[in-house]
């Protein structure tokens, strides 16, 4: 049972989980610092609870704890509880959404684990804006796709930003590294996947003929600018695009995504 703990002191160790969030250098959830994975308001919060990520700790003003109060029955961590000034002045700035949890990394599945499992995966090359990157992973929960699969270039789908932005979906939403890349798409093809390349190319096939009635689909992303480099697009099985008005030549990438989830889930 989560033991609900009044803080009073903003310099208080038992508070370092979520401490600096402004500061680059210091920030908690950085890949290269601690790690950790943190979570942002309450429907957030909720997520992270259910997850498989091993909940360390809450922080929040009174009434979004008292929100969760259900969700924390079972959980064997502490939930601290202080004024909206206090946290504030831990944090960095003043947190509007009253609540924050922090937790430790989970596992990666591993790539042939997650390969023979899904019908539908999402594979991501330099997809570097974490709010891009997130909105990927809420529209990949909202429309079915099974996993992500990040190759070079992106950034992590654990950062706070990329948390918030996909509701907390990046945190139900299997992903795992692809390497070596790009050799390392022959594990989906050995797995009876069709890899479809995303471009803006004249002479791809529309997407909706690319996947109609297709068991499998592995629909590769790329970056905000430049898009999926020319390596990515031969080592998939084909080019494919979304047909667009005239003078219109590209969406934004999780745009793009979203169209292509829900075509992919009209596919099947």
């Amino acid at each position: 049972m989560v033991q609900v703990i009044q803080i009073d002191d903003p310099a208080d160790e038992r508070l370092n989980d979520f401490r600096d969030l402004s500061t680059a250098d210091r920030r908690p959830d950085r890949p290269g610092g601690r790690g950790l994975v943190l979570a942002e308001g309450v429907v957030v919060v909720e997520r992270l609870l259910a997850s498989p990520y091993p909940v360390r700790a809450l922080l929040g003003v009174q009434r979004r704890i008292e929100a969760l109060a259900d969700q924390l029955e079972p959980v064997a961590a502490p939930a601290y509880v202080t004024s909206a000034e206090i946290m504030a002045e831990v944090v960095g700035f003043h947190l509007n959404r009253g609540v924050l949890a922090s937790a430790d990394r989970a596992p990666m599945p591993a790539l042939p684990e997650l390969a023979a499992t899904a019908r539908s995966l999402a594979v991501l090359e330099g997809v570097g804006d974490h709010e891009n990157l997130g909105s990927i992973f809420r529209n990949a929960a909202a429309l079915g796709v099974d996993g992500v699969l990040l190759g070079p270039g992106c950034s992590d789908p654990l950062y706070r930003r990329s948390v918030r932005v996909s509701m907390g979906h990046v945190l139900r939403v299997p992903f795992t590294t692809i390497e070596p890349w790009p050799e390392g798409l022959k594990t989906l093809r050995d797995n009876g996947f069709r890899l479809a390349a995303m471009t803006p190319r004249a002479d791809a096939l529309p997407l909706r003929e690319a996947v109609a009635g297709v068991e499998k689909v592995a629909l590769l992303l790329g970056s905000e600018g430049p898009g999926l480099t020319e390596e990515a697009i031969t080592a998939a099985d084909l080019p494919v695009r979304i047909p667009m008005a005239a003078g219109v030549d590209s969406l934004n990438v999780a745009t793009a995504a979203a169209v292509a989830f829900y075509e992919i889930a009209q596919g099947h």
